[in-house]
């Protein structure tokens, strides 16, 4: 099977080059076979900016991917759709709710902005738009997971988000959902940021794909903050399905790179904004 497959990140918190764009966000576009998909769109139209310098045309972008609901990875989508208003939006219902922060006595909100929810609520067409709180079948080898049941136990700690300004109501991430992609080599897996667990995310993916190895896993962990347990406890999982690529990206944090490249020093790497992965 002659399968063509680059993955380039747009945006991340670190950029590759100097001329290139970074934010607390991440945004990932994937070329497969003759099919454009763009996975998440960062907390602002900086994507639009690094998309020309790394010669992308967002104009032809056939389907976009909401990984959850926050702010650093919706911000950009109201500029793409202004570019590309033919791309099927993919996104669970839940991405739409309120979503809060806390850090002591601070409380942000960090969900969708309110222009980008009118866009998603104001979605003309069925056609245009399509829900998923299950699995889909993007296109022919190219699926969205949809909600990823929790299996692990250690990926259950507190977590300062909330579904309520009050912060009563723990956020419990029913939209966060993940990317995976068949390849000759393997499974690719596209992550958000993980909030359902990368191990959760990394079970549910084998087992909608029948047990098809796992080749490569790129994107946010959202290790930072975890204890050196649930690290190395991820790792194990790693280990578990023999991951080949391991790229690391937007919130898995300092302490969980270092342990990945400890543990994994020939397979892991940095998604920096401009690094494109050839497949």
């Amino acid at each position: 099977m002659n399968t063509r497959i680059s993955i380039t990140t747009l945006i991340d918190n670190t950029a590759l080059q100097e001329n290139l764009s970074s934010e607390h966000g991440l945004s990932v576009w994937v070329e497969y076979q003759d099919k454009r998909i763009l996975f998440d769109t960062g907390q602002s139209d900086l994507l639009l900016r690094n998309a020309k310098l790394l010669g992308v045309n967002l104009t032809r972008t056939d389907a976009i991917v909401i990984s959850h609901g926050h702010y650093d990875h919706t911000g950009g989508l109201e500029a793409v759709l202004k570019i590309a208003p033919e791309a099927i939006l993919y996104v669970h219902p839940d991405a739409l709710k309120m979503r809060f922060s806390r850090k002591k006595h601070n409380v942000r909100a960090i969900g969708m902005s309110d222009s980008v929810k009118e866009i998603i609520q104001n979605t003309g067409s069925y056609e245009k738009i399509i829900w998923t709180e299950k699995p889909v079948e993007v296109f022919p080898g190219f699926f969205v997971t949809g909600s990823i049941p929790r299996r692990y136990d250690f990926e259950e700690a507190d977590s300062p988000f909330f579904t309520d300004q009050i912060c009563r109501s723990h956020d419990t991430f029913p939209d966060d959902q993940a990317v995976f992609i068949e390849s000759p080599k393997g499974l690719i897996i596209l992550l958000g940021c993980a909030h359902a667990g990368v191990a959760n995310t990394l079970h549910y993916v084998t087992q909608l794909s029948g047990s098809k190895p796992v080749y490569a896993v790129l994107g946010g962990m959202h290790l930072s903050g975890a204890s050196d347990k649930r690290i190395e406890q991820t790792i194990t999982v790693f280990r578990k399905y023999d991951v080949r690529k391991i790229g690391l990206a937007h919130c898995t944090g300092e302490n969980a790179v270092k342990s990945f490249y400890t543990a994994f020093p020939q397979r892991s790497f940095i998604c920096l904004s401009g690094m494109t992965m050839h497949l």
